[in-house]
């Protein structure tokens, strides 16, 4: 039974007795690389674990269990753990009742870099915001790099991974939230009406928002850019529009 630390800071689980153990001990585990091709009971166990609890499953070659192995010893499992617990979305409309306020997150579509999700999960804590909702492929979790970059606003921000984002949307837009998201070619973010029951979505770091989460967005929003690039990074995007909407619901008091 092993746990490492890798260069992601994730925990690292490796060993068919350890990943079963981090699993039954309600351990939140991000992703799992499995033996191709392997019908061992444990190995299936794992798989079953890892099905019931909506795990990403990666059936990979033992080279490249060996490339992500640190002990040597990983059986034909390795798991990746979070550095902290995941929230539910309800959690978060509970949070926005509880304090007497319309709901308002912060829907990250993608993001990669562990720096800039810690950053914009510490924004979101001091805007104010109920909540950060994460998908679960093709974005990083939350790592110890993550919860470092964050300074400590993890233990108070909640944060949410769902399987399918535009999925959630619909989910709250029955709640009665609606959704702006950042783009370079909507309307600029000084000429709307960004305050009520909000959701505000912000896309990957090269590709920004995906087409559907865009179509599913009531609004797209713009930042004006003056300089000769073309776009801020995703974190300082996520807090130059988180404020506004701060700056329009004080306004709107």
């Amino acid at each position: 039974m092993e746990h490492t630390e890798n260069q992601g800071n994730e925990l690292k689980i490796e060993g068919r007795n350890a990943v079963i153990e981090a699993f039954r001990s309600g351990k939140p585990i991000d992703k799992v690389f499995l033996l191709d091709g392997c019908q061992d009971g444990p190995i299936k166990t794992i798989f079953r674990e890892a099905k019931k609890y909506d795990t990403i499953i990666n059936f990979v070659t033992k080279e490249r269990l060996d490339q992500l192995s640190e002990t040597g010893k990983h059986q034909g499992a390795i798991a990746y753990a979070a550095a902290y617990e995941y929230s539910e979305v309800s959690d978060m409309l509970a949070l926005a009742r509880e304090r007497g306020e319309a709901p308002f997150l912060i829907l990250l579509d993608g993001i990669e870099d562990p720096h800039n999700l810690g950053a914009i999960i510490r924004t979101a804590n001091q805007a104010g915001a109920h909540g950060v909702i994460i998908p679960k492929r093709r974005a990083v979790g939350l790592t110890a790099t993550v919860a470092r970059t964050s300074a400590g606003a993890l233990n108070y921000t909640p944060v949410a991974k769902v399987t399918n984002l535009v999925q959630t949307m619909e989910e709250l837009k029955k709640e009665g939230l609606w959704f702006v998201c950042a783009d370079m070619d909507g309307e600029v973010m000084y000429r709307q009406n960004l305050t009520g029951p909000i959701g505000l979505v912000i896309g990957n770091e090269g590709e920004g928002v995906s087409r559907l989460v865009k179509e599913t967005c009531d609004f797209v929003t713009s930042i004006p850019m003056k300089g000769q690039i073309d776009s801020l990074n995703a974190s300082v995007a996520a807090g130059v529009l988180a404020y506004e909407i701060v700056r329009q619901r004080m306004s709107a008091k």
